[in-house]
């Protein structure tokens, strides 16, 4: 691959969105802000990898040299910002297995969602690599959505690939400044963040996903790094 950096704009807007990065029991909460797990599942949608696959393992390392940043968007209702909300859905399954390997006929979940939330994710990464994805959020293999199926994009996703982080800043933000947006960065050194999630796809596969630790820093908006 091309030594060459460049940068992926990515748009998220939709009337629910839920971002969960400690859901795998009866509770399925959403994060405030987009997941790389979840961006990582979108591509891998969009690009058609089936879970567990060898193509999906194949984009998951590559994409393990990828930079994120989130960063919130306010949302313009009529005559203010709309706040983001947290609404919770009662849920049932069927047809779940249980810890002793039986079917279970109906399982409950509560489920969380993010309602009036925008995001933009800035994807910092080798060119050829983001192109590849960009292509495909333009053309999807398979449909994409904002963390889960439930949750419908209302706007298309890729904002646009370019060569300057300045340029596709722009994209999401216009001229505002990014100190004046809340944001949440990776970070390289442990001592740098404020919180650690287990957020690093390792694997999709049904029946061993699989994710690693991420070391991250949440800014306020007009907090300066």
């Amino acid at each position: 691959m091309s030594s060459d950096r460049s940068y992926l704009a990515l748009r998220l807007e939709g009337p629910l969105q839920s971002w969960g990065f400690d859901s795998q029991y009866n509770r399925r909460n959403t994060g405030l802000m987009p997941t790389r797990s979840a961006i990582a599942g979108m591509c891998c949608a969009a690009l058609g990898h089936p879970r567990g696959s060898a193509n999906e393992q194949e984009f998951l390392a590559a994409f393990g040299s990828v930079c994120m940043t989130a960063i919130a968007i306010p949302r313009n209702g009529m005559k203010r910002e709309l706040p983001v909300r947290r609404l919770q859905d009662y849920h049932t399954v069927q047809n779940t297995r249980t810890a002793e390997g039986k079917i279970k006929d109906c399982h409950i979940t509560h489920r969380q969602y993010l309602a009036d939330a925008a995001f933009g994710v800035l994807l910092e990464g080798e060119e050829s690599l983001l192109k590849q994805v960009a292509d495909a959020l333009e053309n999807p293999v398979w449909g994409v959505w904002l963390g889960r199926k439930a949750c419908i994009p209302t706007a298309p996703v890729l904002a646009g690939l370019r060569s300057d982080w300045d340029e596709a800043l722009r994209l999401l933000v216009g001229t505002r400044p990014l100190e004046s947006f809340t944001r949440q960065e990776e970070v390289e050194n442990f001592a740098d963040g404020r919180d650690s999630l287990p957020d690093v796809p390792v694997s999709f596969a049904s029946e061993r996903r699989l994710f690693s630790p991420r070391r991250v820093k949440t800014w306020q908006a007009g907090e300066k790094a």
